[in-house]
């Protein structure tokens, strides 16, 4: 199944490297994951916990780093952000993007609280300060938002992919203003964050749009899979949030991401 109509099927296959070419490499590399995974784990526990919030930003770097080049995915940064307190700001294609931008600026997420209960990932994640939501209560987004304002008022860079949801990789989605009001009420900097797929066939590529009803498996199965996946990383200047209008800012930002994505 092509997940993007304008793309062949044929060319995806390609960058999969053939049906038998392509099975021994992905299960190598899911191997390879589950132990990485399984070391962050125990670090978790072990490390962690003693480590200062710089110790914890370079493991974090570390950590994500190593976790793309098992996956064999490349890394191009263009950009640097800014020292100190900022809401990273960033449009959504797969649950790569958290991987991708801890890479170069490790964050916390605000996610689903769901989360935190997931086997092995659930500890991980905490541990790296997740702010979690309950979407089933209203008025939960509000207390998220103090979350947020508050970690941004004590120093930290947090994360937030205001479209929503993931889309295919080719422009962006509508960006909802609600959680940008986090940095406007803490007086600190959005930094917009631009990240773009592509392989050897594609300039965006189809294989890691994580998107419609593909299943979590399919679509790493997809990733580790491919040949020549690299993500492009994108920091654009910080944008002040001073007296800002969030709807205004998110329309600011979202013409901002949605050039930059555009190869």
């Amino acid at each position: 199944m092509s997940l993007v109509p304008s793309e062949s099927a044929s060319g995806a296959q390609a960058v999969r490297g053939g049906r038998w070419t392509a099975a021994p490499r992905a299960a190598w590399r899911l191997s390879r994951v589950l132990l990485h995974v399984l070391y962050g784990y125990v670090r978790s526990w072990l490390v962690w916990p003693r480590l200062s919030a710089s110790g914890r930003d370079a493991e974090c770097i570390r950590w994500s780093r190593h976790l793309l080049r098992i996956l064999g995915i490349g890394v191009v940064i263009q950009g640097q952000a800014r020292p100190g307190a900022k809401l990273v700001v960033a449009n959504h294609v797969s649950w790569l993007d958290i991987v991708a931008i801890n890479a170069v600026v490790p964050s916390r997420f605000v996610s689903k609280a769901e989360v935190a209960d997931w086997p092995i990932v659930g500890r991980m994640v905490t541990q790296a300060g997740t702010l979690y939501l309950t979407r089933e209560r209203r008025r939960d987004a509000m207390r998220v938002l103090g979350l947020m304002a508050k970690g941004l008022r004590e120093g930290h860079t947090v994360a937030v992919f205001p479209e929503g949801t993931t889309g295919t990789g080719h422009g962006v989605l509508h960006f909802h203003p609600n959680l940008l009001q986090a940095a406007i009420d803490a007086s600190v900097p959005v930094q917009p964050v631009a990240l773009r797929y592509a392989d050897p066939v594609h300039q965006v590529s189809p294989l890691a749009a994580y998107v419609g009803d593909t299943s979590l498996f399919q679509s790493l199965w997809w990733v580790v899979s491919a040949q020549g996946l690299t993500v492009h990383v994108h920091v654009l200047p910080p944008q002040a949030t001073t007296h800002a209008d969030r709807r205004a800012l998110a329309a600011l930002l979202q013409s901002q991401i949605g050039s930059a994505v555009m190869p």
